[in-house]
């Protein structure tokens, strides 16, 4: 890593360097805020808060996207809380272990990987439910919920959803992991579930499955129909009915569906290389259906 130390205390600062410098991180020193901001391509910033007569505000904010770590000899509003509550990660209080710096840089490098990923996550769970149509209602839940539907996007939304509506996390389990019932187990009963595949599950093992969810807060999809009238059941339907069919599709009624979801995704010539045919015949497989294409 790249680390920042500010510090007007020479011989502290160089310590500091040195110990980092012998666990493989790249360290550079400065011993005023003024000198701090002229680069913010850090990794990390720790910024002593002794350094009299100087504004930490514009430090913190120059290095908004780095881990800065207050070195404070003592505690008080100046020194800890209003920099923390202009956007510094923590403090560590002089004099310290160069392992206990160690741990919270190392904390907090975790917490920023965890946070990106989780907002790529969201991002790509919002871009792949955006083409399903309609808004679930999430008033009166009742579980176990058993969500049926052919099509298996269409129970991942409702899931995800539901557990972002909720601000819950969300614990996913299929049932084709031969440890899936030994995860569900494990899970208490306050925590959100989803488990998918119930479909594969064999049908005298399903008593067990019943008993094993009774008292959980867990959602179930299955791409099959469920008999069973005293289950909780959802059943949700694709707007288009392509995917309620419950057989193989017709090779038309299946070109028909790609060019009306994906044509807004793909150019032609794109969607036509996926689809096998030429450019022509997808203008006229357009016409054939009465598809408009929006631009």
């Amino acid at each position: 890593m790249k680390i920042l130390i500010i510090e007007n205390e020479v011989y502290l600062a160089q310590s500091i360097a040195t110990k980092l410098g012998e666990l493989g991180h790249l360290c550079e020193m400065c011993t005023s805020t003024r000198d701090a901001i002229k680069s913010n391509n850090y990794d990390v910033v720790l910024l002593s808060t002794n350094i009299n007569g100087q504004d930490f505000n514009p430090v913190i904010e120059t290095f908004k996207k780095s881990i800065v770590i207050l070195m404070v000899s003592y505690i008080s509003n100046d020194t800890v809380s209003k920099p923390l509550a202009a956007g510094a990660k923590d403090y560590i209080l002089k004099p310290f272990m160069i392992e206990e710096l160690i741990r919270k840089i190392n904390h907090y490098q975790d917490y920023e990987k965890l946070k990106k990923k989780n907002d790529a996550y969201d991002k790509y769970l919002t871009h792949t439910f955006a083409s399903l149509t309609g808004e679930h209602n999430f008033s009166n839940i009742e579980f176990p919920l058993f969500i049926a539907s052919s099509y298996q996007k269409h129970s991942d939304s409702f899931a995800f959803e539901y557990a972002k509506d909720k601000v819950m996390p969300l614990n996913f389990v299929t049932l084709s992991n031969p440890k899936a019932m030994a995860e569900i187990e494990a899970l208490g009963t306050n925590e959100l579930i989803y488990i998918i595949d119930f479909q594969t599950l064999k049908k005298g093992d399903r008593k067990a499955f019943y008993a094993l969810v009774a008292d959980k807060k867990v959602i179930i999809s299955t791409t099959d129909k469920i008999e069973d009238e005293e289950l909780n059941i959802l059943e949700i339907k694709s707007d288009n009915n392509i995917f309620d069919q419950g057989e193989i599709l017709p090779i038309e009624d299946y070109v028909k569906f790609i060019v009306l979801n994906y044509q807004h995704k793909f150019p032609d010539t794109e969607l036509s290389k996926k689809l096998g045919i030429s450019r022509k015949s997808l203008w006229e497989k357009r016409k054939k259906y009465d598809i408009v294409k929006k631009k």
